[in-house]
């Protein structure tokens, strides 16, 4: 223990849990830190963070600037995909403690040779450590103060704010206090923040209704998905698929011989994980598909389920991994009421885990080495928690710029836990929030809270496995509608395909939400061509999501007021305000809605004297706004939503007006 520590670090922001799991952040980003910082006694205080890549040994630090009273706030650069570690250290500021009392003295009229010598040591002090140019001013400084005679003169020396905040970058840190933990933060690439999905069934894609697709034939759907603006293409499992207990369609028992059956149901005679079906074709032409994607700007998400048919290679090799009822026979996956007699869960409890563990992460290395660099995990949360943080921790170690997508539909706390220990984007709650107090009351919870700091929600409005109620009753409109939410509320988002673009909505059964002749169990013949297609307004959203940044920022979305429960109004704003775009929203799939919003112009940096011009990126229009209150009327058939970016009335020196 070093008993002349006086600095105390506290309430150093942001941390998650104390400090156990890291905030999420992506390249080129600055994490802003908040401490508190102080002392005993009446001396002035420094603080400043300490920070470092993972592959650095020794620490960068960068500056803080006291906020109000005892708190300090400053930030620091990440330019590197990986982990960094951070803290915070204060100390106390000797010259700033003498340059405050210099100043008390000059008022009182006290004598100042005395203290014109103190402050000469420490200017020598800082000059020790500089260099160049920086050293030779400070000690000409340390000079003047040593020989000078004209106290006016010293006195300005000294209280000059260059000579305080050069002395104050090279003086020594005496005895600093260090926050009692160091911090983490993992850095993504950009795609971890902002992507567009689009889920495809290989075997669908095949050019001849009936027949089988293949890895080729989804290569001939690669310019077909870029077109509409999409980034990501997942593909659900495309593993050899098991025969016993093959569900057939719409999840019946007893399939017939040309049943397909699920690509979850995993494993057969073929192989299991790291096999290919063999109808979709080799690993070479997984290759090519990896390659052909990237060619046209999109990137391969791999399904990974951790679960097995009963005629997986695990099944045979190790029984040990899976759980076995009182007769002997392995358990099949239950969540009662449903039944899935073709799925073996794996036991995270087996005495023989570390194998189990080991394996696992061989697939993913596997997959890892042919270049696929996001996994979209199914259902994490009914795996160990510990399996995950110590998996995903081995995958990036090798690959850091691998992402990982959570399917976890469950309770809060397992979402949130799963995105702390290492999930970079997660599905979430959005499929059934339809209301604006709902949409708001979500999506405050994921952005003003401490969620933010860990959780980054990938918003989809269907899955294979889910037709919600909205979309069943509401027709196209209904589709169109929270293809705008999904894909403006948030960066990341995705659509399940066809099953979307052709707003199919009819359920199984009613109150059900699982798809009438669901994809899942059966051949269906995807069609580019198809009448009745969205791709033209999916494609102009996705397009004015990449032509206005303010998409691609955090911590931007701000809702507004309206008079209309019906019609949701939200903004994001870069952080320079230099793009601002206003989102209004018919949340009514039936009827016009129509009324007035009141903007929070202040907080857009929105002049409320001043005009702007509204373009609206859906419907091409052009207003001239005016203060807060703006009118809106939206029809679901023709025209759901607004999406307005404000231009700047500005008028220059030489009276031209123009938009900025």
């Amino acid at each position: 223990m070093e008993g002349r520590i006086r600095a105390v670090v506290e309430h150093v922001t942001p941390e998650v849990d104390g400090g156990r799991f890291p905030v999420k952040r992506i390249i080129g980003d600055v994490v802003k830190v908040e401490a508190d910082v102080f002392a005993d006694g009446h001396d002035e205080v420094c603080a400043g963070i300490l920070y470092r890549h993972e592959s650095e040994d020794g620490w960068q630090q960068a500056p803080m600037q006291r906020l109000e009273g005892d708190r300090w706030g400053g930030q620091f650069p990440v330019s590197k995909v990986g982990r960094y570690g951070y803290s915070v250290e204060g100390w106390i500021d000797r010259f700033g403690t003498w340059r405050r009392d210099l100043t008390r003295r000059i008022a009182a009229g006290q004598e100042l040779e005395v203290e014109f010598q103190i402050g000469a040591v420490l200017v020598e002090e800082a000059a020790e450590a500089a260099a160049g140019e920086d050293r030779e001013r400070l000690a000409g400084w340390a000079q003047s103060l040593r020989h000078e005679t004209d106290q006016p003169v010293l006195a300005a020396l000294a209280t000059a704010q260059d000579t305080a905040a050069l002395v104050r970058r090279y003086s020594p840190r005496r005895f600093p206090g260090r926050y009692e933990k160091e911090l983490g933060v993992v850095v993504d690439r950009p795609r971890a923040r902002f992507s567009a999905w689009y889920e495809l069934f290989p075997r669908s894609c095949s050019p001849e209704p009936g027949r089988h697709g293949s890895l080729r034939d989804c290569e001939a759907w690669l310019p077909y998905v870029a077109s509409m603006g999409f980034d990501v293409l997942y593909l659900p499992p495309i593993h050899p698929i098991g025969r016993t207990f093959r569900k057939g369609k719409n999840n019946t028992l007893g399939a017939g011989p040309e049943d397909v059956g699920s690509p979850w149901a995993i494993g057969a005679d073929e192989g299991g994980h790291t096999s290919m079906h063999p109808s979709l074709g080799t690993l070479e032409d997984f290759d090519s598909l990896l390659a052909k994607a990237a060619a046209t700007g999109i990137e391969i998400a791999m399904d990974v389920a951790f679960q097995c048919s009963p005629d997986h290679p695990y099944a045979r090799e190790h029984p040990e991994w899976f759980r076995k009822r009182p007769d002997g026979t392995i358990q099949y996956a239950e969540n009662p009421p449903k039944k899935y007699q073709d799925i073996y869960p794996l036991d995270f409890e087996t005495a023989d885990w570390r194998s189990l563990w080991e394996e696992l992460r061989r697939v993913f290395f596997f997959w890892s080495a042919r270049g696929v660099r996001i996994f979209r995990v199914d259902n994490p949360h009914t795996k160990a928690f510990a399996f995950w943080e110590w998996v995903i921790g081995e995958v990036k170690a090798q690959y850091p710029e691998t992402l990982f997508l959570a399917e976890a539909f469950t309770r809060p706390k397992v979402m949130y836990r799963l995105a702390k220990l290492g999930f970079s984007q997660s599905y979430t709650y959005f499929t059934w929030r339809n209301t604006k107090e709902e949409i708001v009351a979500y999506f405050r919870e994921l952005q003003e809270t401490g969620v933010r700091e860990y959780l980054r929600p990938n918003l989809w409005p269907n899955t294979p496995d889910i037709l919600p109620e909205y979309l069943q009753v509401g027709g196209k409109p209904a589709f169109l509608v929270r293809l705008v939410l999904a894909a403006t509320l948030a960066g990341n988002y995705g659509i399940y395909g066809q099953a979307f673009e052709r707003a199919e909505n009819t359920p199984r059964e009613p109150g059900s939400e699982e798809y009438l002749n669901s994809e899942k169990y059966e051949l269906k013949h995807a069609d580019p061509q198809a009448a009745g297609s969205m791709k033209e307004f999916i494609a102009r959203i996705n397009r004015i999501r990449r032509e206005n940044p303010a998409f691609e920022e955090e911590g931007n979305l701000r809702f507004h007021e309206t008079d209309n429960p019906s019609v949701i109004c939200y903004s994001r704003a870069t952080g320079d305000r230099s793009n601002i775009v206003v989102i209004m929203v018919n949340l009514d799939a039936f009827h016009k809605q129509s009324g007035w919003a009141r903007l929070d112009l202040q907080a857009l940096g929105v002049d409320e004297q001043r005009t702007v011009q509204a373009h609206d990126l859906l419907g091409a229009g052009r207003y001239l706004w005016q203060g807060p209150r703006v009118y809106f009327e939206l029809s679901p058939e023709s025209l759901p939503a607004h999406i307005m970016r404000l231009r700047r009335w500005v008028r220059t020196e030489k009276q031209f007006d123009y938009y900025l």
